[in-house]
């Protein structure tokens, strides 16, 4: 396991119909990394994503948004660690987490794809031994495979999308942690945080780590 990372992907569908989805929660997040450090993406068409090179915590950090819709998010993973010769194992894939409750966000290394088709691909294309960083978004509950596919692709409520910005926000703080003190440090922080009130069932078979 690498405690080290060089490329942050955010998974995310492209077109301004899925900007504000729970689905996009990835994009966020790199997005919001642009903007605190000064970057702004610009499209790579051999990469298959949109990419930007920021310094944080003196490191210099690539940001990957695949344009590739998220089924394929893959793709645009294995070129642009190919390209510029990125160790999978210094990338960090960042996502929404159906089995997190909006506010809620974890890191680990490894592990399954929890049943995000986006990571699954991304797994086949580039192996497993990646960082993630899972997002909560909550879970509409039991229901067809049709209502979660609806859910992820709505944009959420309020005061839902502003637990989520702000887990968005406690993870960009996490990783520069990350970067300066280490993997470890980064998790206590960020799993530690205190959410305002009740947190149901939290986290589902995924979240340990």
């Amino acid at each position: 396991m690498e405690d080290s990372l060089e490329l942050v992907v955010g998974l995310g569908n492209p077109g301004l119909e899925h900007r504000r989805a729970r689905h996009n929660a990835g994009f966020w997040f790199v997005d919001l990394l642009a903007q605190r450090h000064g970057g702004k993406f610009r499209a790579r068409r051999r990469l298959y994503g949109d990419t930007v090179e920021i310094t944080i915590q003196g490191r210099r950090i690539r940001l990957l948004k695949p344009m590739t819709y998220m089924n394929d998010s893959g793709r645009a993973v294995a070129a642009t660690t190919a390209y510029y010769k990125t160790p999978v194992e210094r990338t960090l894939v960042v996502y929404d987490e159906l089995d997190l409750v909006p506010g809620r966000a974890k890191l680990r290394f490894n592990g399954g794809p929890g049943g995000h088709n986006g990571v699954r691909n991304v797994a086949e294309c580039v192996g497993r031994d990646f960082w993630r960083l899972r997002l909560g978004i909550g879970h509409p509950g039991p229901g067809r495979r049709e209502q979660v596919i609806g859910y992820v692709l709505r944009r959420p409520p309020a005061d839902e999308h502003g637990a989520i910005l702000d887990a968005v926000l406690a993870s960009a703080d996490a990783l520069e942690v990350f970067l300066d003190k280490g993997a470890e440090r980064a998790k206590t922080q960020l799993h530690s945080r205190q959410l305002e009130g009740p947190v149901p069932g939290d986290d589902g078979p995924e979240a340990a780590g």
